[in-house]
């Protein structure tokens, strides 16, 4: 959880992804054209892990469809029955 769409949130979170995960030789990652995801140092720490990079096309949802069903769900149970969340805190 962050307050921005920043490139070290991502980067820690693919760190934690390949320390608890074994590595193939063919695996690919899917992400949108976020400027987080399209960051020179990202994109190094991908090509270091020998991971492919897949990119969802430029305003079509659809290539990342079960991502933003989650995010949907994500926000029907967590987020929309809570009238205003107090603060950042409370809402992480």
């Amino acid at each position: 959880f962050s307050k921005k769409m920043a490139t070290d949130l991502v980067l820690k979170t693919l760190e934690s992804a390949v320390k608890n995960r074994t590595i193939t030789g063919d695996l690919i990652i899917h992400t949108d054209l976020g400027s987080q995801y399209t960051s020179d140092d990202y994109n190094q720490r991908l090509t270091e892990l020998h991971i492919r990079h897949s990119y969802s096309r430029k305003g079509y949802p659809y290539d990342n469809a079960p991502m933003e069903s989650f995010h949907a769900s994500l926000k029907k149970e967590c987020v929309y029955p809570v009238p205003v969340f107090e603060d950042y805190e409370t809402a992480v």
